[in-house]
C-alpha cells in the first residue's frame, strides 16, 4: 500500500479538531496575557498556524467545519476577552461593543491570512484526494 501524501493524512473528526484548536488557542491566549497582558503578534502567528494545522488534521468529511472555523475562532476569542479583560484586546476604558470591534480590527490581518491559508489547504487536499494523492491529475498518455 503506497504511503499517503501530506494532503491525504488528515483523518480526525471535525469536532475533535475544533476542540483541539480551541484548546491550543486558549493556551496561546493565556501565555500572551501572562507575558504581555494583551494578545499581540505572537497570538496572530499562533492563530494562523492553528488554522493551517486544523485544515491538515481534519477528515475530508468535515472540511466544512474547519472551513468556517477561523472567523468563529477569532470572534469567540475577542468576545470572551472583551468580557473578561478589555485591555487585552482594546483600551481598558472602551465600551464592550467598541472593544469587540477594536479587537477584531487589530487582528484582521491574522484572520485574512489564517482563513486564506485554511481554504487553500482544504482546496489542495480536495484536489489531491480526487487525484489519488497528487496535486495534478495523472496522465496515462505517452509523451
Amino acid at each position: 500500500m503506497p504511503s499517503r501524501t501530506l494532503w491525504e493524512e488528515g483523518r480526525h473528526p471535525g469536532r475533535l479538531v475544533v476542540r483541539a484548536a480551541l484548546a491550543a488557542l486558549l493556551a496561546v491566549v493565556l501565555v500572551s496575557l501572562v507575558v504581555g497582558n494583551r494578545i499581540g503578534l505572537g497570538f496572530d502567528v499562533a492563530f494562523v498556524l492553528i488554522c493551517v494545522a486544523a485544515a491538515l488534521w481534519v477528515h475530508p468529511d468535515d472540511f466544512f467545519t474547519v472551513g468556517v472555523l477561523p472567523p468563529l475562532l477569532l470572534a469567540a476569542t475577542v468576545v470572551l476577552l472583551s468580557f473578561l479583560d478589555r485591555g487585552a484586546v482594546a483600551r481598558a476604558g472602551d465600551a464592550l461593543p467598541q472593544a469587540i470591534v477594536s479587537g477584531l480590527a487589530h487582528h484582521a490581518l491574522a484572520l485574512v491570512v489564517g482563513y486564506g491559508l485554511t481554504l487553500a489547504v482544504l482546496g489542495l487536499r480536495q484536489v489531491a484526494l480526487r487525484n489519488g494523492g497528487a496535486l495534478r491529475p495523472h496522465s496515462n498518455a505517452a509523451r
